[in-house]
């Protein structure tokens, strides 16, 4: 799970760092997606390095969701009855994981059919033209919408799995615990505000 979990992190942290080059232009934006078919070359073929990330990060989704179930599971048959009140100290991220991670998930399929395929894009789909498909997508108020909500769970689900992953890992104690839950709280805002700047930026006019 913690593996798994810093996988994706890594996946996110270079994400929103390639989708805020959106903000330099269609010429920057179109050139980056372009890279990430050709990177690898000349030892890979076209896509061959994306294709490796994919599966990659695919992996990393499926070890988490499998990991999350079986944990889940454990967790059931540990305490078949759950706590009359609920344990001090355990905030909002933590209450609503098994949520989020749902929300997640179904977040992944729908912005793979959106830009990826353009199976459910809201505009003229074009292949190569990545610039050009994020404006569609966020000029529609369902395509916001559904976008920050996801942004927000990424942030609560980063908030307490960096923490989380750090304890299983054994990087945590109790000199370093507030060190840790400050770099949490940052790295989710960070994501959050990163992610959530796109679609802001195409409301407010500022990507156009």
């Amino acid at each position: 799970m913690a593996v798994s979990g810093l996988i994706m992190l890594a996946y996110l942290v270079a994400h929103v760092a390639g989708n805020l080059k959106v903000f330099f232009g269609p010429e920057e934006f179109n050139g980056y997606a372009h890279w990430l078919r050709v990177m690898g070359a000349p030892v890979l073929h076209h896509e061959w390095g994306l294709w490796i990330a994919r599966i990659a990060l695919l992996a990393a989704v499926g070890a988490h969701a499998v990991s999350a179930y079986q944990l889940s599971r454990r967790d059931i048959r540990a305490r078949p009855t759950r706590y009359a009140r609920k344990r001090k100290g355990s905030s909002y991220a933590t209450r609503t994981m098994r949520w989020g991670g749902i929300i997640l998930g179904l977040f992944i399929v729908w912005h793979i059919l959106d830009l990826t395929t353009g199976t459910v894009h809201p505009g003229g789909f074009e292949e190569g033209k990545p610039y050009q498909n994020v404006i569609d997508t966020f000029s529609t108020w369902y395509g916001n919408t559904i976008y920050i909500v996801a942004m927000l769970a990424v942030g609560l689900h980063v908030r307490h799995g960096f923490w989380s992953a750090a304890q299983t890992l054994g990087v945590g104690n109790a000199r370093r615990e507030r060190v840790l839950r400050l770099l949490a709280n940052g790295l989710a805002l960070v994501l959050t505000a990163g992610f959530i700047a796109v679609p802001v930026g195409v409301m407010t006019g500022v990507v156009n």
